[in-house]
């Protein structure tokens, strides 16, 4: 996907890829990462989700990234919050206390940015881009992320032609294909969420599994 799908898909309001409450699976299943309290998060393309105020509440410095400036602009509303906004080299940086959002292409991210996040999560990044620029985000993935980092990803998986995506299905098969060169890849959990997407009951969808694994960055 080009940023101007993005762009256009936030300047429209066409945001039913965002959900209005905190991910449950994050909240069963982030605590089985065993993270130390305190340890920085990276979030890429976190949109305004309301994940990070969960994150942050477990007490969380979180730096997300997000390449539309309303999303940003959306998220602090939602937090009641007015961020401090600053030139971090191609990208604006918005932050209030724990909280910091990187605003721009993640591809211009630099580790040096990202160096101190030695945990990561990743619910909407790898399924909202086609499969050609999947193995593009992963590499950029990796080298954002210190060795031994830990982190926990979200996918979707059902059949492809049901739907044209975003999101996109990407099968367990696919996860451990791309993300094995870079890191340890344990699955934790596979949970039935077709009653919860009425988009994917309308299209006829036949199942929709949200799985979730525990990545280690080799």
């Amino acid at each position: 996907m080009e940023a101007a799908f993005w762009h256009d898909k936030w300047e429209r309001g066409i945001t039913g890829f965002h959900l209005d409450h905190i991910n449950p699976h994050l909240a069963e299943h982030w605590p089985q990462l065993n993270l130390p309290g305190g340890t920085p998060v990276l979030v890429p393309l976190c949109g305004k989700s309301l994940d990070l105020a969960y994150l942050a509440g477990e007490g969380h410095p979180v730096l997300g990234v997000e390449l539309n400036a309303l999303a940003v602009d959306a998220l602090f509303a939602s937090l009641g919050q007015t961020p401090t906004v600053s030139q971090e080299g191609a990208l604006l940086r918005h932050q209030f206390d724990e909280l910091t959002v990187l605003q721009g292409d993640l591809f211009q991210v630099t580790p040096e940015q990202t160096r101190h996040c030695t945990a990561f999560y990743d619910r909407a990044a790898l399924i909202a881009l086609p499969a050609p620029m999947r193995d593009r985000y992963v590499t950029a993935l990796a080298e954002l992320l210190p060795s031994g980092a830990v982190g926990l990803l979200v996918t979707l998986d059902y059949p492809q032609d049901a739907l044209a995506g975003p999101p996109f299905a990407v099968a367990e098969q696919e996860v451990v294909e791309r993300l094995s060169p870079w890191f340890v890849v344990e699955k934790l959990a596979s949970h039935d969420v077709l009653a919860d997407n009425p988009r994917f009951v309308a299209k006829g969808a036949p199942w929709l599994q949200e799985e979730v694994y525990r990545l280690v960055r080799r």
